[in-house]
């Protein structure tokens, strides 16, 4: 075979190994390659069964379905189970002069001379299987030079299926983390994971358990921050649609002119800009659950197209005629007041009314006073966790200046709050000067008395013993260690605020 024609060869073996993920049919392409270029009557690729120590035939060219299914090997047994035994090739001139030669496939009955060649096939320093050929036997024929090709071959196979080990094992992989990822994030929105064991959430968590197993339209209302899409997640999650698609989109926080591109999708050239076809949201979200956020802000246009979504279920694409069909279940967010914007006219009644089927209200901080304890506990954990710290707990006028709080900004400002505090926390407890200033502000926030610089270095000087003895048990040796102190004034200090050490052993 001439050199051009054994670098067209191994190009269209190449091509073909590549074309397909499946081993088998790359396999047989390969052996049909060889039976057009190299004059091949039978072809065969076995490999061996490591565990019951057999050799099969995986594929095979010119040998009937049931000499591929039946006939089987042992290693060292024939010349392909020695070549299987042995990583050596093997080349015979005429196989009716070899004595190894078993022709267990029975295929070569007719009077023909022929030659055979077989070459190991590898995985690293491991032989796990062979390829073979037989042609017509031709004196001038150089069989070093078929020996190589073959072995070329050989390799390029053995890339292919490290290849395709290493596809299956990486989509092996991504199956699992997508399970993992899956179940992450039903656990993380179980309702039981949503904080809060006041009246007010308890009523929260009994109207998610209702709503959830519906299809019903769900109204999300409470002031910015008190937790809405977390309530969202929960629905979606502990619903019928969960294993389908959970897509979100915030209303406010896209300009006006693409909210109904966002929302519908848009076909090619509908606007310019429109480059090529998208799809809305509500495709995309199609048998599963869409979240619309600050519903309040979409404008009278949107508003009528929502609205015939959530009566017909069916809606156009910006630019295009065709009626699309979706089933959505939509849970919809608001902090602003819709009966107000239904008198003002600014938001239709008729679309506040398909809405509201099912509303839930978010009670904010200041009205769940109890769970601000839970809340702050829950983000140190996770703030301390997030910064390799050992940060166990809130000091008592911490505490005490956490629970006076209005917490305007609701759950999403306690969160913040507590990240700063770990962050500037260089102690096991996280102190009233670790807060923000926010907290700290006197009067004008209603959060602490009125104290004068003394009393306020007192009462900080009572803080820092106090947590001293906690943490010594009340040895005030100990204790005097930690605060860098003599145990003279140690004592002095905590007879003259009260403190007595022996009720912390």
């Amino acid at each position: 075979m001439k050199k051009i024609e054994e670098i067209t060869l191994l190009y269209e073996i190449s091509k073909a190994l590549n074309e397909h993920l499946d081993l088998k049919k790359s396999l047989y392409k390969v052996l049909a390659i060889l039976a057009n270029s190299m004059n091949m009557l039978r072809g065969t690729v076995t490999l061996l069964h490591p565990l019951r120590n057999e050799i099969i035939i995986e594929v095979a060219h010119g040998l009937s379905q049931t000499a591929i299914e039946s006939v089987k090997y042992k290693l060292g047994e024939g010349i392909t189970g020695r070549v299987i035994e042995t990583g050596k090739a093997v080349a015979i001139p005429k196989i009716s002069e070899e004595p190894l030669f078993l022709d267990r496939t029975d295929s070569r009955k007719i009077k023909q001379e022929l030659s055979y060649f077989c070459v190991p096939i590898k995985k690293g320093n491991q032989v796990i299987g062979a390829l073979s050929v037989d042609r017509p036997y031709e004196k001038s024929y150089q069989l070093q030079s078929g020996t190589e090709l073959l072995s070329i071959i050989a390799t390029m196979i053995e890339r292919h299926v490290i290849n395709l080990e290493n596809i299956h094992l990486e989509k092996k992989q991504l199956r699992e983390e997508n399970r993992r990822l899956k179940s992450e994030l039903e656990n993380k929105y179980r309702i039981n994971n949503i904080i809060g064991n006041s009246n007010k959430m308890r009523e929260v968590f009994q109207m998610i358990s209702q709503v959830s197993k519906s299809n019903a339209t769900v109204l999300v209302r409470g002031e910015s921050g008190t937790g809405k899409e977390l309530v969202a997640n929960s629905i979606h999650y502990n619903s019928n649609r969960a294993k389908h698609p959970f897509v979100k989109m915030n209303c406010a926080a896209l300009p006006v002119n693409l909210i109904e591109s966002e929302l519908f999708g848009h076909e090619k050239g509908a606007f310019t800009g429109a480059v090529k076809q998208k799809l809305g949201r509500f495709e995309l979200a199609d048998k599963g659950t869409i979240f619309l956020d600050e519903i309040g802000s979409i404008t009278p246009e949107v508003q009528v197209n929502l609205l015939r979504v959530l009566q017909e279920r069916e809606f156009e694409r910006i630019g295009g005629h065709k009626t699309i069909k979706t089933d959505v279940r939509i849970v919809a967010a608001t902090n602003k007041n819709l009966e107000q914007a239904v008198d003002e006219d600014s938001f239709r009644g008729d679309l506040y009314y398909r809405l509201n089927v099912f509303p839930i209200y978010m009670p904010p901080l200041r009205e769940r006073k109890t769970d601000i304890l839970l809340l702050a506990d829950h983000f140190l954990e996770k703030y301390a966790a997030e910064n390799q710290k050992d940060i166990r707990r809130f000091s008592t006028p911490a505490i005490d200046m956490l629970m006076d709080y209005h917490w305007p900004g609701n759950v999403r400002e306690l969160e913040n709050c507590i990240e700063r505090s770990v962050l500037l926390c260089e102690e096991g407890v996280i102190h009233s000067y670790h807060l923000p200033p926010t907290l700290q502000t006197g009067r004008a926030s209603g959060t602490l008395p009125d104290l004068s610089l003394d009393q306020a270095v007192k009462n900080l000087e009572k803080e820092m013993i106090i947590d001293a003895m906690k943490n010594t048990r009340g040895n005030i040796s100990q204790a005097a260690k930690v605060l860098k102190t003599t145990v003279r004034k140690v004592a002095y200090k905590a007879k003259k605020y009260g403190v007595e050490y022996y009720q912390y052993r």
